[in-house]
């Protein structure tokens, strides 16, 4: 799976578990992890979905490990994405989630991915479940991996679209801070395994 930008941030298993990857990964997840490629996976699962947040991947080439955005191979490696208007129509196959398990679009039976902002995700919920039917179109990024639309339209078909909202502020503007206080209650499996 990759973003719309061009990096590849996840792939899927062949039990349907979805491991997310960080796009700072992204050169080693492309030269290292094709379809069909053996892999193990190490990693934090999520609560409520079938993800693993990826810390370390053993495939056949070698780990791929997460040391972090500052230590970052070459992104001039990386395929250009070819950007532009783009719709897409199909039925679901899976939903995809964020780092932290939320839900942020689908992919679909043909392969092509469906993104659009948590917040909104949350809002077409009953669109990104498996076999649903969806459309949805605005712009998108095509490389040879894939094609991927970040919906600003969407629907379960091109006469009921409706308009996706922008990114949701992370603070409103009479914010004060933060309203709980204390450690925050994560996932407590950090060591899950996969295969590919």
């Amino acid at each position: 799976m990759h973003n719309r930008h061009g990096e590849a941030d996840g792939f899927l298993l062949t039990d349907g578990g979805e491991v997310h990857v960080p796009p700072h990964l992204s050169s080693r997840l492309l030269r290292d992890v094709r379809p069909g490629s053996k892999v193990k996976v190490r990693g934090i699962r999520r609560r409520g979905v079938q993800m693993v947040a990826a810390v370390s991947i053993d495939t056949e080439k070698g780990r791929i490990l997460d040391e972090g955005p500052d230590v970052r191979e070459d992104d001039d490696a990386l395929e250009p994405a070819k950007h532009g208007a783009m719709s897409a129509q199909g039925i679901v196959k899976q939903a995809i989630h964020g780092p932290q398990g939320e839900t942020r679009g689908a992919v679909l039976e043909d392969g092509r991915i469906i993104r659009l902002p948590p917040h909104e995700a949350e809002r077409f919920t009953e669109l990104l479940k498996k076999g649903a039917k969806i459309s949805a179109s605005r712009e998108g990024a095509t490389t040879s991996f894939g094609t991927v639309v970040e919906a600003r339209e969407i629907g379960a078909s091109t006469d009921t679209m409706k308009p996706v909202g922008a990114k949701k502020p992370k603070h409103g503007f009479d914010h004060k801070g933060p309203k709980h206080h204390g450690k925050k209650h994560g996932p407590k499996h950090p060591h899950e395994e996969h295969h590919r």
